[in-house]
């Protein structure tokens, strides 16, 4: 290693002047630390890790949650970073009294219990685990006729309304998948439902899908995904502290003003509950995209099924405690970079969120032995181990709104991960980002086919792709990042803050159904997932390597043509929505006029007579438009600025970062989007009826979908105002660059 140091050092001396020298010594020298850091990152300690955090239940207000915290604050101080605890105080529900039974016809009282496995020596720990239940649902006693929804979608709702079933007064029971759960239960009562039953179809959380856990690695029959179900499209975290830190000083609601409980109370089921109340159902057999794949006929009801459901929760404060640990930057102390996953769980929490937390872990014991070894980081490192993720994202909403000020100033990136597994890197987020994370990805090797992690995903893409896209996506030099909505502790940093993030984690070789369950654990994982911890070390050197260069880099390496291309794409497709509900709208009412108007539904079922829309109005996207237009010429000048400055001196660059730091934030706007304003980010965010699924544009798209068409137009104007402001930023910070060219 010595002698490569000084034999590059002398390849640089002789072909560089010296004014030039120092800039890219630097350059060199930051490759040389990414080597060093990607040889730290050992499988046996993520292994080893992973089986202590996930030893024992480890749930918000557990014993073993705060045994752990402590933990993971001693090995940040051991490795030594600058470590501390933040406490927040918010409200966590948890059972009282559950029941769900099948009155009529006959009886049957469901279990509502996971049973232990005796060759799964934790799933044994009854004592110590959550029950299973819906975290944050109302209490409440009903008893009503039972209707299948399917997913329990709005549209599930219109296709009832369609074939003439209401669902006012009753209990609904719909199948986990296709929306975030929360969302469930909030459709159900805007429908009139009084109850709802959320449960995992072996058709796609089952035997269907492979043999059952301990044989295989899919959800058993007894087996029941816990889950929040506040409704986390107004606002996540603490529920009763909106928008500031849930301190011991902060003004709370009274549960009676809560908006993100819901409205009626909710229940998760195994299959092995389900099956017997589905099979009690009547009425109309179900439509072919409705079925299961339980052995039974789908029927839809209300027929005489009677199902008896009751949820009472205490409703206390508990503490969480978030770890939040730093390297302090050596040049710009003022610029951080921040990292996080989180530790609790709904139960053991093996794959979530322990496959995670243990490669931040050792990404930053790895970071300790750089400074051992005499590395500085320029910008100032924060690493943060959530708690209260599961929850509702508390620890890190809490965190975000108690410091927003200090990161609105000085936060140039977030990156998260979560769950990991084995298989493909993934990675959403900002745009602005896309072609940074590429070059990252290229730099890091796949543990098993050796090649990189980027061309490894190139050539999944390409393999799954149909023929007429292959040739597009092998000439690709540059593949897309998804966006981000909601579902981790992004969310309060992009979403709320406006700072550029990213979600990073490798999956797709590890399907299984343990979600949420006791058996997500240490056994299922190894023998399951990522048996050999080869991916956790693999996310380890990923995030290790985006963060040296995020520190390290003279000038913070955002590019906006990618954002620009994106949001165009976003704009186009938005506009292909408004065409095609028109065409929509205009098909159906010919057919009503023609008298060809059929429901794809049993023909014996009473429609309710088909009525004709009024046709969607011209939209006026030119201001949208043209707000892309300039923002994209704005990125091509901000691109040929950075690439000529690239060996420039790094003197002036503090006040360009700042600019870029701003960028991000541009895209937000303080009222927020309508009817949710804790979410100021107008390019992305969770859509009202996706809960987790990204909406791009959320304020114009949702309102064409909702067809709202006068709000859609207002709304494009608005969004088109911040991009704008976003074309302003980044022209302010090119001329700063090309001013220090002609210095």
């Amino acid at each position: 290693m010595l002698k490569s140091i000084l034999l590059l050092t002398l390849i640089f001396m002789v072909a560089f002047p010296a004014n030039v020298l120092a800039q890219e010594n630097d350059s060199v020298q930051t490759a040389i630390w990414e080597k060093e850091f990607r040889s730290i990152p050992q499988p046996e300690n993520l292994r080893s890790t992973m089986k202590l955090l996930s030893a024992h239940p480890h749930h918000v207000g557990s014993a073993y949650n705060k045994q752990n915290a402590e933990w993971i604050l001693a090995k940040f101080k051991e490795w030594g970073w600058d470590a501390h605890v933040e406490i927040f105080d918010v409200l966590f529900p948890t059972p009282k009294e559950r029941i769900v039974e099948l009155v009529a016809p006959g009886s049957f009282i469901a279990r509502l219990q996971e049973p232990p496995l005796a060759i799964d020596p934790t799933s044994s720990q009854h004592d110590e685990q959550l029950p299973t239940y819906n975290a944050y649902s109302i209490d409440g006693d009903v008893t009503a006729l039972l209707v299948y929804v399917n997913y329990g979608l709005p549209e599930d709702y219109e296709r009832l309304e369609r074939m003439g079933i209401s669902v006012k007064g009753c209990i609904v029971i719909a199948r986990y998948g296709a929306s975030w759960r929360g969302i469930k239960p909030k459709v159900a009562a805007e429908h009139g439902a009084v109850g709802c039953l959320i449960y995992s179809d072996p058709g796609g959380d089952g035997y269907s899908q492979g043999d059952v856990f301990p044989t295989g690695a899919f959800r058993p029959k007894d087996g029941v995904q816990r889950g929040s179900v506040m409704d986390m499209t107004l606002y996540p975290g603490d529920p009763l502290t909106p928008g500031v830190g849930a301190t011991n000083h902060a003004k709370r609601l009274s549960i009676n003003d809560v908006q993100t409980l819901t409205k009626i109370p909710v229940l998760p089921i195994s299959y092995a509950d389900a099956q017997p109340m589905l099979e009690a159902l009547n009425g109309p057999v179900v439509p072919d995209g409705w079925r299961g794949a339980l052995p039974m006929t789908y029927h839809i009801g209300p027929g005489n099924a009677k199902v008896h459901l009751k949820v009472s929760c205490n409703w206390d404060r508990k503490k969480i405690y978030d770890i939040i640990a730093s390297l302090h930057g050596a040049q710009y102390p003022d610029e951080w970079i921040i990292r996080g996953n989180h530790y609790d769980a709904w139960v053991n929490g093996a794959e979530d969120p322990i496959s995670g937390q243990v490669a931040l872990l050792e990404e930053a014991r790895a970071f300790g032995k750089l400074l051992q070894k005499g590395w500085k980081p320029k910008r100032t490192i924060v690493y943060c181990a959530w708690d209260g993720e599961e929850e509702g994202l508390l620890g890190s909403t809490e965190w975000a709104e108690e410091h927003a000020d200090e990161l609105k100033r000085k936060a140039a990136l977030y990156i998260n991960s979560d769950g990991n597994g084995r298989g493909y890197l993934s990675v959403s987020g900002s745009h602005s980002l896309e072609k940074f994370v590429n070059d990252v990805a290229r730099s890091i090797q796949d543990p098993e086919t050796k090649l990189s992690v980027w061309r490894r995903l190139q050539l999944q893409r390409i393999s799954s792709s149909a023929a007429d896209e292959r040739k597009e996506l092998r000439g690709q030099q540059m593949w897309r990042i998804g966006a981000l909505g909601s579902g981790s502790d992004y969310t309060a940093f992009l979403d709320f803050l406006g700072i550029a993030s990213i979600n990073v984690g490798f999956s797709g070789e590890d399907d299984g159904g343990i979600y949420h369950s006791i058996y997500d654990d240490f056994y299922w994982y190894t023998h399951f997932s990522d048996t050999s911890f080869v991916y956790g070390c693999a996310l380890s050197q990923t995030v290790g390597t985006a963060i040296l260069r995020f520190a390290d880099d003279n000038l913070l390496p955002f590019e906006f043509t990618n954002e620009a291309a994106t949001i165009k794409r976003y704009t186009d497709e938005i506009q292909k929505l408004v065409s095609s509900k028109q065409d929509e709208i205009r098909e159906r009412n010919q057919e009503i006029d023609e008298g060809m108007f059929t429901a794809l539904a049993d023909p014996k079922v009473k429609m309710i007579p088909p009525y004709k829309e009024e046709i969607p109005p011209y939209l006026n996207f030119a201001p949208l438009q043209n707000a892309v237009d300039a923002l994209s010429k704005s990125a091509e000048r901000y691109h040929r600025a950075s690439m000529n400055i690239s060996l420039e001196t790094k003197k002036s660059f503090e006040s360009v970062n700042q600019k870029l730091i701003e960028c991000e934030q541009k895209l937000t706007s303080s009222e927020g989007l309508p009817g949710r304003p804790w979410f100021k980010h107008q390019i992305y965010a969770p859509g009202f009826y996706t809960g987790y699924g990204v909406k791009t544009i959320p304020a114009v798209r949702e309102a064409i979908e909702q067809k709202q068409w006068k709000h859609a137009e207002e709304q494009i104007s608005k969004v088109a105002v911040v991009l704008e402001e976003e074309t302003a930023a980044i022209d302010a910070a090119s001329k700063e660059l090309e001013n220090i060219l002609r210095e």
